[in-house]
């Protein structure tokens, strides 16, 4: 049941993304229009992911869930049934609402699991999550091919309502609840320096980097983010426990997450782009979406074997060496993209070690994540995880696009050295996570009850 909601909703991220020139001839709109439909999702899912994990701690996992289902399922069926790109848009907003699914997901396995059965739970669960973003690129061009990009939608849509039902009848209620409230004040600054922060880094192609707009929004992303911690410090009853987020094992794996998500999405997003390059232009190799999608596929194969065994491979490689080793795969894939990607084969080969390293850090770090922070703020704590990931993949795909669309050919193409030069800062930014995740903890007992203040503190400092 959670591995059908969580990868349904994981191949959502990623689903349309190769159809957008297809959905924008359809419903008569433009390039900058139909960009809306993937920023939509991407500023939903920022700002409801940590917010309703704090409330499924609250209320209770089960009941958030089926609130997160219920949401994407509208979001599905208004896309499928969209009469222009407005509608649509609004109907990407509905989806994102369901980001809780992931962080509810390994909350409620913290909760129901036996212990020797929650980091093997944890990781297939990552593997899933993982896949399903990949899949959605793999999946597009054959179902639009065979049938209409409306059906991108209305097979999610099906997933979504069996695991609803399935949900709603099977998973129990949740034993690990926190009284409280939500921190209204809080969840609002959350909301204004995600959006002020990732509205312009979708955009800023199209405004310009420096323009005014752009620079004005990173500013107040700053000053609200200021605000934020400010303001969580002092609550008595936080949105996000700051001295949870400063625990060791907690930033340095939040860090590598960022670091992850920004390479893996870019990857996602401009490794098909590079391969459906005509092969006229020296370097691309003319591929359809579905055949782009087959280059893909060693990736995911990959990420789905190495994810799934990562749990049971913890007994002689722990949580953090998994972490190091798919960083090191994640820096060595993206350099073999740089400087080796004349042949098929070779992308292809290069994905496939990607996939390895993605599938291996992934379940590793929610595993690390899940393990080090009372039981109580499991919820928050892999919701802060999975949204720092997000605000990663905009990131990243946002520094891509600008380097590979800095300098076009006359036919208005990308240069080859435009995609040497992304997939090389990629390479970069995989180099740091290895740096970063040396530094996390080696792995010890979780807390198991919420810890107060005082010893969060002193938990903090070690």
């Amino acid at each position: 049941m959670l591995a059908g909601a969580a990868g349904a909703f994981s191949m959502l991220q990623s689903l349309v993304s190769p159809v957008l020139p297809v959905v924008e001839r359809d419903l008569h709109t433009d390039a900058s229009t139909v960009t809306w439909v993937l920023t939509a999702w991407l500023l939903s899912a920022s700002v409801a992911t940590p917010l309703m994990g704090r409330v499924g701690d609250m209320i209770g996992k089960d009941r958030t869930l089926l609130v997160a289902l219920g949401a994407i399922a509208a979001g599905c069926l208004v896309a499928a049934l969209a009469p222009n790109v407005g509608v649509l848009i609004a109907a990407r907003v509905l989806q994102g609402l369901g980001g809780a699914v992931f962080p509810l997901s390994f909350g409620i396995i913290r909760d129901e699991f036996p212990p020797d059965r929650v980091v093997s739970a944890v990781g297939a669960m990552s593997a899933v999550v993982a896949v399903g973003g990949g899949m959605g690129i793999v999946l597009a061009g054959p179902v639009v091919a065979a049938l209409d990009w409306r059906w991108l939608f209305w097979l999610p849509f099906g997933v979504i309502l069996a695991t609803l039902f399935l949900a709603y009848r099977w998973i129990p209620a949740s034993p690990v609840r926190t009284p409280g409230r939500v921190n209204w004040l809080a969840a609002l600054l959350l909301s204004g320096w995600l959006v002020a922060l990732l509205l312009p880094l979708s955009k800023a192609g199209q405004w310009g980097w420096g323009s005014p707009l752009v620079v004005g929004l990173l500013a107040l992303a700053v000053v609200l983010f200021a605000g934020w911690v400010l303001v969580e410090v002092r609550a008595g009853n936080p949105l996000v426990d700051m001295r949870m987020m400063r625990l060791p094992a907690v930033w340095t794996t939040n860090v590598v997450a960022l670091l992850f998500g920004a390479a893996m999405f870019a990857v996602y997003a401009f490794l098909p782009l590079f391969m459906q390059v005509p092969a006229g232009t020296g370097y691309g190799f003319g591929a359809s979406v579905s055949r782009a999608g087959l280059l893909m596929l060693p990736l995911l194969v990959t990420m789905a074997v190495t994810g799934a065994l990562s749990g049971p491979a913890t007994r002689w490689l722990p949580s953090r060496a998994q972490v190091v080793v798919g960083a090191v795969l994640g820096a060595t894939a993206c350099a073999m993209l740089a400087f080796a990607h004349a042949h098929p084969w070779q992308v292809a080969l290069a994905a496939g070690v990607f996939g390895l390293g993605i599938g291996l850090a992934y379940a590793a770090m929610t595993a690390i994540i899940v393990h080090s922070v009372p039981v109580a703020q499991t919820g928050v704590a892999s919701g802060m995880n999975a949204n720092i990931r997000t605000i990663g993949a905009s990131i990243g795909t946002a520094v891509v696009s600008a380097i590979v669309t800095s300098g076009v050919r006359t036919d208005g193409l990308p240069r080859e050295s435009g995609f040497t030069a992304a997939f090389t800062v990629l390479a970069a930014a995989a180099t740091v996570a290895v740096l970063v995740a040396l530094l996390i903890p080696r792995s010890r007992r979780a807390p198991q009850v919420a810890a107060p203040a005082p010893e969060l503190a002193v938990a903090a400092a070690r």
